[in-house]
């Protein structure tokens, strides 16, 4: 199916990030957006994850993975990326990694085997996205919680024009030349594939980036610090009564 804009209503299976996976680490290991604003309010949404056992989906580099090391956690990666899963290796011996595909099912995970998911920056590459949050509920225990990061729908919006309530795909190329496909959604879409999938969501945040970001660049810090123009991160729990 085609959408009046002239573009597939699919992003599909090719690992889009496998033809820039060393730049986008070199841009995310210290970059505003990823280091001093996404990470720090994913990780906060986590809490403490000493002892515990994550999954971190679409794992990218291992930066978070590394960082969930770190902090005492057993993690699990996956990426649909084969070069991520490789720079993963390589940043975080510790973790255990495989190439997989979100539109698969997590066939090689139990029921319940794994205390949090972190699901950062990737849920708009996803087609059947609730299907995907399915499999990451079956796979959490049952007092665990997904974490999720996504860019803001509002910023989006603003960036984009059209209907903000229009779910469709979105071809850009970004300022360094990565040409990338992924799904605009509004909020409400996010929030009912969360309860379709089995999740009550218990905090959502509109993140402000750490400080630091001022220093990289301070007219990004300014508008991230009073528009919603980046990115929110949500953290949800398996809905008992389902």
């Amino acid at each position: 199916m085609v959408h009046s804009n002239g573009v597939p209503d699919a992003v599909g299976s090719q690992p889009q990030y496998d033809v820039f996976a060393d730049e986008f680490l070199e841009h995310a290991r210290d970059g505003l957006y990823n280091a001093h604003y996404d990470r720090p309010a994913c990780l906060e949404l986590l809490g403490d994850v000493s002892g515990r056992v994550v999954l971190d989906a679409a794992c990218g580099p291992g930066l978070y993975a590394k960082e969930l090391v770190t902090r005492g956690a057993t993690v699990i990666g996956l990426d649909q990326s084969p070069r991520m899963i490789e720079l993963a290796r390589q940043r975080e011996p510790m973790g255990r990694f495989r190439v997989h595909d979100l539109a698969d099912r997590l066939d090689w995970l139990p029921d319940g085997s794994v205390d949090l998911v972190l699901f950062a920056l990737a849920l708009e590459y996803v087609d059947d996205r609730t299907a995907a949050l399915r499999e990451l509920r079956r796979v959490l225990r049952p007092d665990g919680a997904l974490v999720l990061s996504r860019m803001h729908p509002t910023g989006d919006w603003l960036r984009q024009g059209g209907n903000y309530f229009d779910v469709r795909v979105i071809e850009e190329v970004w300022n360094k030349g990565w040409r990338v496909r992924y799904w605009l959604a509004p909020l409400e879409r996010t929030c009912e594939e969360l309860h379709e999938a089995g999740f009550l969501i218990e905090r959502l945040l509109e993140p402000r980036p750490k400080p630091q970001a001022a220093e990289i660049s301070q007219a990004t810090y300014e508008r991230l610090t009073s528009e919603p123009s980046g990115f929110l991160a949500i953290r949800a729990v398996p809905d008992p009564r389902r």
